[in-house]
């Protein structure tokens, strides 16, 4: 019975073993969204709008939105109600993910390198570099583990925070006009990106009067804008 017993649980720590050794590291997360997104952007039979839809379905898998804009808000958040965090998040992540895929967009074969990562406990930081022509552009990820996956709460940009960036101004909108103040500027900033994303289909469709995939954008744009 003894030696039963004492099979079963090597096999069980065996088991338990093989899962640890499973499980992806921080870096290899990240690697894997950002060669997705990469990916994408070489697909040329995407037209721009899927792309940029598949591009965003990337980042929602790896960002954790609600815990960005936990810490982007911080004191602020305990303040706002359930719809107001629900209306911020959403607008919040809108807007970074537009930003994220506008600078992505201008994507022409740089490489992206990862020199390394720091792990302590359930959040690491992966380090990434971007390799141009005439730069290397520092991009780190800070991340904590989630259900099995490393997912992303903030991002360094050549040592700035992304999070402490945003921080900083919408605590002072705050100050100033109140949390609907702040919900309505951010409205406005996506609807500035939007109307940006048409002028530059305007752009295409005055420069090539016969593309299709840009008439088709701009028409399902005004649609959607009523």
């Amino acid at each position: 019975m003894l030696k039963h017993l004492s099979v079963f649980f090597m096999l069980v720590a065996t088991l338990l073993a093989n899962t640890a050794i499973a499980e992806p590291t921080p870096t290899e997360n990240v690697r894997s969204s950002v060669e997705a997104v990469i990916a994408l952007l070489k697909d040329d039979q995407l037209d721009r709008e899927t792309r940029r839809d598949r591009m965003r379905e990337v980042i929602e898998k790896r960002f954790d939105f609600r815990a960005m804009s936990q810490r982007t808000l911080a004191t602020n958040w305990k303040k706002a109600s359930d719809a107001e965090k629900q209306k911020f998040t959403e607008l919040f992540a809108e807007l970074i993910q537009n930003s994220y895929v506008s600078k992505i967009e201008s994507y022409t074969n740089e490489t992206v390198e990862y020199p390394g990562e720091k792990q302590k406990g359930r959040k690491a930081v992966v380090d990434t570099l971007i390799i141009t022509s005439s730069a290397e552009i520092p991009v780190n990820y800070k991340v904590y583990l989630k259900d099995g996956s490393w997912q992303v709460y903030d991002v360094i940009i050549e040592g700035v925070s992304l999070i402490s960036n945003y921080r900083s101004s919408y605590r002072e909108i705050v100050k100033k006009d109140g949390f609907d103040g702040l919900l309505a500027k951010m409205e406005f900033a996506a609807a500035a990106e939007n109307a940006a994303d048409k002028n530059s289909l305007v752009a295409s469709i005055e420069a090539d009067p016969n593309n299709s995939d840009a008439r088709y954008q701009l028409a399902s744009a005004c649609i959607t804008e009523g």
